[in-house]
């Protein structure tokens, strides 16, 4: 008989997570037909809408944005923990990414550094614990959170939702945010001040003399242009799963840095050979030393 109740026990359960798996999926819908004009006729010139919150304590941005990848295929794909570590090293910051399989829930070991070629052992821990929330017909929800992050940051959120729109395309909401403590402000404060002083984002605040955009600065646009790298990796990501796979690293790499170079005065960072050789050597390090960074 005990077995029987824990299985009612279970099935209840299971009904109640498809039912607010229902819910939140009829809420990213309603979201993006609220949207559907503004999508439209995006600054971006394609389907896709960038937002940010100015605190300096809470940086956050997110993104709203249709992409041309029908939805099975999309929520497959990003079930799966080591996608995402294959799309979240294609920012040049993100030096290694490897999943402990044995950690409850699955946990993503990244190494984060400088924008540039750097040994491992100068990066940072970022260590996300990934869980697959909802993955439904017709919604899916991945989360990933880090209580530690680098240089006095924590409370790490990198959230993705998931529609169909169509057979061919699905409506995806990316959010991203963290906690700043007083020395991680102080920190941001300084390179706001000197390296970073001319980095902006993408939301435009006014126009200069000229009549120019005049684009947001500060850690808004630490958080816009972050936002944007995740979601151009995502896509680069799902664009190249047909590709045969011993070609699949390099031109995931190409077409990465091609999509951020389409918003060089935020993203631009390197020239593409000096990307594409640092990335590679990367792989083959990360390859070569197999265990998760501590």
């Amino acid at each position: 008989m005990f077995w029987l109740a824990h299985a009612a026990v279970l099935l209840t359960l299971l009904l109640i997570a498809t039912e607010v798996s229902a819910q939140q999926g009829a809420g990213l819908k309603a979201q993006y037909e609220q949207m559907a004009p503004q999508l439209a006729r995006s600054p971006f010139q394609r389907p896709i809408l960038l937002s940010s919150v100015d605190d300096t304590e809470r940086p956050t941005g997110e993104m709203h944005a249709i992409v041309a990848h029908g939805f099975p295929a999309l929520s497959a794909a990003l079930q799966r923990a080591d996608a995402w570590c294959e799309l979240l090293t294609l920012p040049a910051n993100v030096k290694r990414c490897v999943v402990d399989d044995d950690a409850k829930p699955l946990t993503l070991h990244m190494a984060v550094g400088r924008k540039f070629d750097q040994p491992i052992e100068d990066a940072y821990a970022l260590d996300f614990r990934f869980q697959v929330i909802a993955a439904q017909p017709q919604y899916l929800l991945v989360e990933m959170s880090a209580a530690k992050g680098p240089m006095g940051t924590s409370d790490y959120h990198l959230t993705l939702e998931a529609i169909p729109l169509d057979a061919r395309r699905s409506f995806i909401r990316l959010r991203y945010a963290y906690a700043n403590n007083m020395a991680a402000r102080l920190a941001t404060s300084a390179y706001l001040a000197t390296s970073g002083r001319e980095k902006v984002g993408f939301t435009v605040v006014g126009r200069d003399g000229d009549g120019g955009p005049r684009y947001v600065g500060g850690i808004q646009g630490i958080a816009e242009r972050n936002t944007m790298r995740y979601f151009l990796a995502i896509e680069s990501y799902l664009d190249t799963l047909p590709t045969p796979a011993d070609r699949r690293l390099d031109k995931r790499l190409r077409d990465w840095y091609a999509a951020t170079e389409r918003y060089a005065r935020q993203l631009h960072e390197q020239t593409l050979d000096e990307y594409v050789t640092m990335k590679l050597k990367e792989a083959r390090r990360q390859v070569a030393q197999a265990t998760p960074v501590r």
